[in-house]
């Protein structure tokens, strides 16, 4: 578990599973993840993955809860993605009402402190969707810079992606 100056950064509880089915339902929100909306089950699954994960690695997709009222706002943190197996990735994902309010950058900024200091990671790597600029611009907020261009698959799909990176080095700088 983390905390920001807003957010509480944790694992996920039963009370945030509908608020998180539905925000993998808003297209808007799933368009640069695969755009599929995902089903109740397939979100608690996520849900269970990442807090077995968390417990067994200290690291995950941890739920992001606004610390002023306990609002669920998303998720966000530091994975092992299949095409980055030899790197942690962070990511974040937020309901389309949360958008615009520095949640993302507040949060991933907080998992790469997390990243270089108490994992002594050399580098983090972060990718999107090449026409997904409001995560590309959270990117470069936290410091991060372009890595390279791939096309990279999700769920058996082909997608064109921007890498970003940020290095240890670059980050205590």
């Amino acid at each position: 578990m983390r905390t920001t100056e807003r957010l509480l950064l944790r694992p996920f509880q039963d009370e945030d599973l509908p608020a998180w089915a539905e925000l993998n339902t808003d297209p808007e929100v799933m368009r640069y993840l695969g755009g599929k909306p995902l089903s109740r089950a397939e979100s608690d699954a996520i849900a269970a993955g990442v807090n077995a994960q968390y417990v067994a690695e200290g690291t995950g997709f941890l739920a992001i809860e606004r610390r002023s009222d306990g609002a669920f706002l998303g998720a966000g943190g530091l994975t092992h993605e299949s095409w980055h197996p030899d790197d942690f990735e962070i990511g974040w994902r937020l309901a389309r009402a949360h958008w615009g309010h520095g949640y993302a950058t507040e949060a991933a900024a907080s998992w790469l402190a997390y990243a270089f200091t108490d994992l002594d990671l050399p580098r983090v790597l972060a990718s999107t969707d090449a026409p997904n600029t409001n995560s590309i611009a959270v990117m470069k907020r936290i410091g991060m810079t372009f890595d390279h261009e791939a096309v990279l698959e999700a769920d058996g799909e082909p997608f064109d992606a921007v890498i970003y990176s940020i290095t240890r080095d670059n980050w205590h700088a």
